[in-house]
């Protein structure tokens, strides 16, 4: 796992669900709009943020790694 992520949230694609912030709540917060945003774009690497990530109902969350670009999540096929 690599150190520091590059954290994104596709507003587009965001339904405003919570579920990030209920599985990271150092690492995502919902503005009034309901929109999640990440609350540093770049962060250490955590468990938490990965589970946000995979947990997301619509995807809306691109992990990857800082410097690199390399997918973190969603992974590249």
């Amino acid at each position: 796992m690599a150190d520091r992520w590059q954290v994104e949230v596709d507003r587009s694609v965001c339904i405003g669900s919570g579920m990030c912030v209920g599985a990271a709540p150092d690492g995502f917060r919902l503005d009034s709009a309901r929109q999640s945003h990440p609350v540093a774009p770049v962060a250490d690497a955590a468990e938490s943020v990965l589970a946000a990530a995979e947990g997301c109902p619509v995807e809306a969350i691109i992990v990857t790694v800082a410097g690199s670009g390399e997918a973190v999540f969603p992974p590249e096929e």
